[in-house]
């Protein structure tokens, strides 16, 4: 049976790949996000801030006036200013919370009273929630704090059939930064296709709620030794 299926934060590559990947499974899917996605598998395509409380609800309704039914939210909208802390702005501050945390918060409050037994919410998240690292304190604290949703999502509303998980993606589409495959056991950084894979399971699996699975090339098992040069990294083991 199709799903009607939204994702949010639709016109990134990441969100593109995942409208792609359900569009391919047969599912109806709309796509929304601040610019038109521009992605021909969508079946709708809104031009919607969804960190607000009638964006968002206007996302779920559109969903369910293409498809019929809403089965599937996916939450992949994000915004990553670059700054340490102290440089970093009120405006990039709220941004990042906004964009990532705000527009996963207001959407699934607009979706739960609409998702169905057997309905899934999935979000996007990053490595970045749990490894630390330099000028991204905004969007750090942003995904961290999407993780922490998920869970408390997951447990709520699991009695009522629905269930919530997060994928983690490291460094996607690095072809500009060779060196950073290095610290990547696979040795490589990953394609948007990878991520959207792993979304298109965790809507499926029927016995996965409150999971945040990596998409990271084995990037979060890596010791600090993957990172360093061959000739450091056999200094470090000495």
């Amino acid at each position: 049976m199709s799903r009607g299926v939204l994702v949010v934060g639709a016109s990134s590559p990441i969100g593109r790949a995942i409208g792609r990947a359900f569009a391919a499974a047969g599912d109806t899917v709309v796509g929304a996000a601040l610019d038109r996605p521009g992605e021909p598998s969508y079946a709708v395509e809104l031009v919607l801030d969804c960190a607000t409380a009638a964006g968002a609800e206007a996302a779920v309704a559109a969903t369910v006036d293409a498809a019929g039914r809403l089965d599937v939210v996916v939450l992949a909208a994000a915004v990553m200013p670059v700054a340490a802390v102290t440089a970093t702005t009120d405006a990039q501050w709220r941004s990042a919370l906004d964009a990532t945390l705000g527009t996963a918060f207001a959407v699934s409050r607009a979706a739960l009273p609409v998702l169905p037994r057997g309905g899934a919410i999935v979000a996007v998240s990053s490595v970045n929630a749990t490894l630390a690292a330099p000028g991204l304190p905004a969007y750090a604290a942003a995904k961290a704090g999407l993780e922490g949703l998920v869970r408390q999502l997951a447990l709520e509303y699991g009695p009522a059939g629905v269930r919530v998980n997060a994928v983690a993606p490291g460094l996607i589409g690095g072809a500009d930064l060779p060196d950073a495959a290095a610290g990547y056991p696979l040795g490589r950084t990953g394609t948007p296709e990878e991520v959207a894979a792993a979304v298109l399971f965790l809507a499926g699996a029927g016995f996965v709620t409150g999971a945040v699975v990596p998409v990271d090339g084995g990037l979060s098992i890596a010791s600090p030794a993957a990172f360093l040069r061959d000739d450091l990294r056999a200094r470090w083991l000495e």
